[in-house]
């Protein structure tokens, strides 16, 4: 009998639902565990090596657990631990153990969609302040102009389920209007949080509507089923009966309340401990 091993997909807590949940429409086939550690939660605030250490405890969890593909759907963890897990860590695992992030399919696909090659970028203060995104498409576009607005208040708008009052709309309008002051160009917005999805109708009735509005999750999506394609040694080692498992290192009560709005259906999740 084939060995099981399903797709492993990590965040900090719940954003990372919005890209599994892309990621299981462009592949449907495959099987998933989702891991979240929402005990730790957020990882905005915390230093590159602490987001190291807590992400690299979950890679050893979701790899213990067998997956051999890592996804981090997490801006946050891309941005601060994916170089190291997959420079360091992975030496010590083998070539059949892969760590992908979701920052890189983001910046890659930009050039298509921006006519200007002006593109801002909406996320959370940690992600700002490493410049991933930056970084990451000047590697790829060095004409492109990018520029930043960090908006701290989205992500616990979200979390509260406030994102849906009409008290949401002024501080998701400020920090737009904020973005568009700082380049009068942009043609296409980048939400580099997987909270924000939730927030995709507020952000749309105050982006002018010749702005292209980028989710992270179809193109990871799309990205990664590319990548199965191009690389059947880890393809082959994918199950596929269409299963999808749950775990949280807080209360499964709590995350299955909340879990539920970004995966957009209800789920039952199982807690764990990396230790």
């Amino acid at each position: 009998m084939k060995q099981q091993y399903p797709i492993g997909v990590f965040d900090s807590g719940f954003g990372g639902l919005t890209v599994l949940n892309s990621i299981i429409q462009s592949l449907p086939q495959y099987d998933y565990i989702y891991l979240g550690d929402n005990a730790r939660t957020p990882y905005g605030n915390r230093s590159f090596e602490t987001v190291y250490e807590y992400t690299r405890e979950a890679v050893d969890w979701l790899f213990k657990n067998n997956c051999r593909l890592v996804i981090l759907a997490c801006n946050t963890a891309s941005a601060k631990a994916l170089r190291n897990i997959q420079q360091k860590d992975l030496l010590n695992y083998g070539p059949q153990h892969k760590v992908l992030g979701i920052i890189r399919p983001v910046t890659e696909a930009i050039d298509s969609y921006s006519k200007t090659k002006h593109v801002g970028i909406l996320a959370t203060q940690g992600t700002v302040n490493s410049e991933s995104y930056i970084i990451e498409i000047k590697k790829f576009f060095p004409e492109m102009t990018v520029v930043q607005e960090a908006c701290p208040i989205w992500v616990p708008l979200v979390e509260t389920l406030e994102y849906k009052s009409t008290g949401a709309d002024y501080f998701v309008k400020k920090h737009i209007d904020q973005l568009l002051k700082k380049d009068s160009l942009i043609d296409t917005i980048v939400l580099g949080c997987t909270h924000y999805p939730l927030l995709i109708d507020k952000i749309r009735k105050f982006v002018p509507e010749y702005i292209q509005i980028i989710s992270q999750g179809s193109i990871v999506g799309n990205k990664l089923a590319d990548y199965l394609e191009r690389h059947p040694e880890i393809e082959n080692l994918c199950s596929q009966n269409a299963s999808v498992q749950f775990y949280t290192t807080d209360s499964s009560d709590s995350f299955n309340i909340l879990a539920s709005e970004f995966f957009e259906k209800e789920i039952s999740s199982i807690k764990v401990a990396f230790k």
